[in-house]
């Protein structure tokens, strides 16, 4: 039985290690792609490692050519580290108080906070264009930062790990005379730390890799992000590969980078969310 076992446990490892490679083929593909000469993109067999290196060129004519990718970087990060911090302090301040503050109305106040979560952003986006305008807030960083900035589900997925701390904490603290404030910010934010961190991940992905709100919010060149910056170069760059691949490299290079850094935050506040309660 244990032999049958440790046979099972390694035909299920190696099918895991393939569905794996799988997944990273194309992404292997993309980075190889991208330091070849274009002559060499579609070669068959694949070259996966490149004969002819020409990384310099494709990356030089995606960093400092027609659209400067350095400016589209720059506006991103402003963009998303910007919403990122917005997003998790109000979000984080929501929940605590969904999840700690008695106060008239609160559960249905928190009902029509998710209920703005079923509504399709698609269809809100006239009325939020309106708004833009009338606050002259279209075309600046500060309306795009405000439109992610307030999330429903920010509060929600928070609020359930606020509701997981002991009340005995809170409770404690009452009794030393703290207030609200003092507790949100000294007791329960330390101990819901993995799943502050694992929003506000979440949070700068969706925001680096938004597409629709750039295009409709924005209007001047200089203003753009990396992913304006990358459909203009890919439109004005079809017929060259090798330099969309570069430029799509670049482009989630923040992503892998800010992914291993808060890796062990990510599973800590899955395991957090699994044995709550």
């Amino acid at each position: 039985m244990e032999k049958d076992n440790k046979l099972w446990r390694i035909i299920a490892t190696v099918v895991m290690l393939l569905i794996g490679l799988g997944f990273i083929m194309p992404f292997i593909w993309m980075i190889s792609a991208s330091f070849k000469p274009e002559i060499d993109v579609f070669k068959y067999p694949i070259e996966w490692i490149p004969q002819h290196w020409n990384a310099a060129a494709n990356y030089h004519d995606v960093w400092f050519g027609e659209h400067p990718f350095a400016i589209y970087y720059w506006n991103s990060i402003k963009v998303a580290v910007l919403t990122t911090l917005v997003s998790v302090v109000a979000s984080s301040m929501a929940a605590y108080g969904f999840s700690h503050i008695e106060f008239r109305g609160k559960n249905a106040l928190f009902v029509i906070v998710l209920m703005t979560f079923m509504v399709p952003a698609s269809s809100i986006i006239v009325p939020q264009f309106m708004i833009h305008r009338w606050l002259h807030l279209f075309d600046s960083h500060t309306g795009l930062i405000l439109i992610g900035s307030f999330s429903a589900l920010g509060t929600f997925m928070l609020r359930q790990f606020f509701l997981g701390l002991h009340k005995d904490y809170i409770d404690a603290a009452r009794m030393d005379g703290a207030g609200h404030f003092r507790i949100f910010t000294r007791i329960a934010l330390p101990l819901v730390q993995p799943a502050i961190a694992t929003y506000a991940i979440l949070r700068f992905i969706w925001t680096w890799n938004d597409y629709q709100n750039p295009l409709i919010f924005l209007r001047s060149d200089r203003l753009e992000t990396i992913q304006i910056g990358i459909q203009k170069f890919a439109s004005e760059s079809g017929a060259y590969y090798s330099l969309i691949m570069a430029g799509t490299v670049s482009a989630i290079i923040p992503l892998i980078v800010i992914f291993l850094i808060g890796q062990k935050r990510v599973i800590e506040g899955i395991a957090m969310g699994g044995v709550k309660g």
